[in-house]
């Protein structure tokens, strides 16, 4: 049996006001930083942060970023950093400017912090980087040598933002304890290139039964820029536990999708988080799950907003070539081996076809007693016999 790796973050740090503290954080880490904020957010962020670091004596130049993450950005950006020499970088903002201080960091060779003021996706806590082309078209995802050093997630900040920055993440975390049992079950390989530990499964499957118990209050919360519990939860959920729950756990089917999903009509629009949150009710319709399981989780999804069918990412009365289309351009994905059986192009497509006749069917969500089973899902494990 080969070596399994499980990698995160030294440090994570979440709650309102926690960007005040980048300052002693940074300065366990160097002395001198280049702080990368997100031109969108820069009015927002940029001062505190400055303020922080200057209190704690650690000397930072501040650089707004805005633009595509493609190679040529990350290679401008770092020479313009160069020459101050700096011991850290500090990336605040969305996924682009988290991204781009990714490349940065790994070029300079240096330690990074992660500051998300948006909770869209679990990139914060992640050794990887997407790079795109001028065209928004990616090109590649890279990686680190090692996950961000801190994370530092102020819940103040997240309430700020639109709720439809937190539903898409919360699309994105949900997939998580599915594709982790998928790649367990399967052969597949986790982003360290190894088997997944059953650590890794265990904090998917948390994540999930934390979002399905808060995160339609976390969703309120935002729409009155309340910080509360049910936000703090699912905040956690979105950006630790599913970050923890993919990178040592594995991706599937789900996230394969995406391959398809960002080539169709309309549905290529649509937030990552909205597409795999599609994607995963038709990985449970590939693998056979029954009809009331899928309903569950179509009810769950509902509920918080998120799409059930192709229609609600934009592509309106898909016609049978382009969910083909979508079917294999997913097969050319590398989660692919990642599932409990081998999967086809004709497994993706029917398992499209029966996730919009059950969105069609105008059936409900199983009762409440198969509701609550759901909620409980047992614990993360090994299939029978074990694993190779």
């Amino acid at each position: 049996m080969s070596v399994r790796i499980f990698g995160s973050p030294p440090r994570y740090h979440q709650g309102p006001g926690a960007v005040l503290g980048i300052g002693g954080i940074a300065r366990a880490l160097a002395e001198t930083a280049c702080v990368i904020v997100d031109e969108g957010v820069h009015g927002i962020v940029a001062g505190p942060i400055a303020e922080s670091l200057r209190e704690a004596g650690v000397a930072g130049r501040v650089t707004p970023f805005a633009g595509e993450i493609t190679y040529a950005a990350i290679e401008s950006l770092t020479a313009a950093l160069r020459a101050d020499a700096p011991g850290l970088v500090v990336a605040a903002g969305g996924g682009k400017a988290l991204d781009v201080g990714k490349g940065v960091a790994a070029r300079l060779g240096v330690p990074i912090i992660t500051v998300p003021t948006i909770a869209s996706n679990d990139a914060p806590t992640s050794a990887s980087y997407a790079v795109y082309d001028e065209h928004h078209v990616m090109v590649a995802v890279d990686r680190m040598t090692r996950n961000p050093d801190a994370v530092v997630v102020d819940t103040a900040l997240i309430a700020r933002a639109p709720a439809h920055f937190l539903r898409a993440g919360i699309g994105d975390a949900v997939t998580k304890a599915f594709e982790a049992r998928g790649c367990l079950a399967g052969t597949g390989l986790t982003p360290f290139g190894t088997r997944p530990l059953l650590t890794g499964g265990v904090i998917a499957e948390a994540g999930y039964r934390t979002l399905r118990a808060h995160a339609a209050a976390a969703l309120a919360a935002v729409e009155r820029n309340a910080v509360t519990e049910a936000l703090e939860a699912t905040v956690e959920a979105c950006i630790l536990m599913s970050g923890l729950g993919f990178e040592n756990g594995g991706l599937s089917l789900a996230h394969a999708m995406t391959r398809g999903l960002v080539k169709a009509r309309g549905a290529m629009g649509a937030p990552h988080g909205e597409q795999v949150a599609y994607a995963v009710l038709v990985q449970l319709a590939v693998e056979g799950c029954a009809d009331d399981e899928i309903l569950d989780l179509m009810g769950f999804l509902r509920e918080v907003g998120l799409p059930v069918r192709l229609a609600d990412l934009g592509l309106t009365d898909a016609a049978p070539e382009e969910i083909d289309a979508v079917a294999r351009l997913t097969m050319t994905a590398p989660h692919i081996p990642n599932m409990p059986c081998p999967v086809t192009a004709e497994n993706i497509a029917a398992g499209m076809r029966r996730v919009e006749d059950l969105a069609a069917s105008g059936r409900s969500r199983p009762d409440e007693a198969a509701d609550a089973s759901a909620r409980s899902a047992p614990a993360f494990a090994p299939a029978p016999g074990g694993t190779a």
